[in-house]
């Protein structure tokens, strides 16, 4: 048991929409990540997707409808749904998902996760 200091963690790097786990959480990866710009729009078949704004603000694109996510404020896209997160400005982001799920719901053009 540690704990873990999100802010030293974001700070080790300065990429964007490069995932990176701080810890394990049951079965699941407890992983930080700056946004800026926008991600392909993708999804997940067999997993919800859990993101909460740290420091920032992110848009949520779905199919039919966009909402804005300030710090301190989570969205839960449920499995299915297609799905886009942008940012017009750097956002920092904490994400939960199972181990080995695919950031754009396909292994072939996913990012690694490297622990830090």
């Amino acid at each position: 048991m540690k704990t873990v200091n999100l802010a030293s963690k974001l700070a080790q790097f300065s990429t964007h929409w490069d995932p990176h786990v701080v810890a394990d959480y049951n079965d699941n990866d407890v992983m930080v990540v700056k946004f800026q710009g926008e991600f392909p729009f993708h999804l997940h078949e067999d997993t919800d997707d859990f993101f909460l704004v740290l420091e920032g603000e992110m848009v949520m694109e779905l199919e039919d409808a966009q909402h804005r996510v300030g710090a301190g404020e989570l969205f839960i896209v449920p499995r299915g749904v297609t799905h886009r997160p942008r940012a017009a400005a750097e956002c920092k982001v904490l994400l939960i998902e199972p181990k080995g799920v695919p950031n754009t719901g396909d292994p072939a053009t996913a990012a690694p996760k490297p622990r830090i």
